[in-house]
């Protein structure tokens, strides 16, 4: 029978004590904020490039000659 990744991973988690469970806790939790943290990044760059795209269109906009 081959062994499944997920098989292996249940089985590490059944021979740590609770120290060893609170620590792969930790990780998990901190790797968790990590992706939190970039995934607002994106959202807030996304945000800041249409806000910039905007102003440059507003501005070429008013630089235009108006037609009488």
């Amino acid at each position: 029978m081959q062994h499944s990744p997920k098989l292996a991973i249940l089985q590490s988690l059944d021979s740590m004590d609770a120290v060893q469970m609170e620590e792969v806790l930790k990780y998990i939790k901190s790797i968790l904020n990590t992706t939190d943290r970039s995934v607002s990044y994106q959202v807030f760059k996304s945000e800041a490039m249409k806000e910039i795209a905007q102003a440059l269109q507003d501005a070429e906009a008013k630089s235009r000659p108006q037609a009488a």
